[in-house]
């Protein structure tokens, strides 16, 4: 069913905005309810709903509308912001070699979306205390609070610094630099 959701991102895409509004219009009678008392029920439908049709991880930080409509979270090394480097011909997981990788998948579904340029944001990393909460709870919560902010505020003040801090430090990794005594070699002696 994963590859029918990436087939029809775009179908997808028109549908989930619009549903994405209808929970933002919804807010004022979920306040009134409590979203506390939601959360339960709304997830377990979320759940259900998406595990069928996107093989949702439940990680309460949903991207599909990101990620041309893959779960990141069923890359074997849940890889938010794209592939590990290890993509075997043909497009299939290093870890799982029966598998396509979730990141093949996410550029082909992206490439058939109006809004598919959002692969490029950089995500921030998974927080797992989120994990088995509704994000469509937490979608309607956070634009109904801020009604006018862009919808993807938070990515894209990620996607602007990442540029910056890689001039700062090009390394795949950050490194510290090492301390005088490490490299001195006549203190060693």
């Amino acid at each position: 069913m994963r590859l029918f959701a990436v087939r029809h991102s775009r179908a997808f895409e028109w549908f989930y905005t619009r549903f994405e509004s209808a929970l933002v219009a919804l807010d004022p009678l979920f306040r009134r309810v409590g979203y506390g008392r939601l959360e339960r029920p709304v997830a377990a439908v979320e759940k259900l709903t998406k595990g069928l049709l996107f093989d949702c991880r439940m990680c309460g930080q949903c991207v599909l509308s990101s990620t041309g409509m893959s779960c990141p979270m069923n890359c074997p090394k849940n890889l938010r912001n794209g592939p590990c480097g290890g993509v075997r011909a043909g497009g299939f997981c290093e870890v799982k070699p029966d598998m396509r990788c979730v990141w093949v998948l996410a550029w082909d579904g992206a490439s058939r979306m109006r809004g598919g340029s959002r692969i490029n944001d950089v995500q921030p990393p998974a927080d797992r205390s989120l994990e088995g909460s509704s994000s469509w709870l937490r979608v309607a919560r956070e634009k109904a609070a801020r009604p006018d902010a862009p919808s993807d505020a938070p990515r894209s003040a990620i996607a602007r610094a990442f540029p910056q801090a890689r001039d700062h430090e090009p390394a795949s990794a950050p490194l510290a630099p090492e301390p005088a005594s490490a490299t001195d070699r006549e203190s060693r002696r």
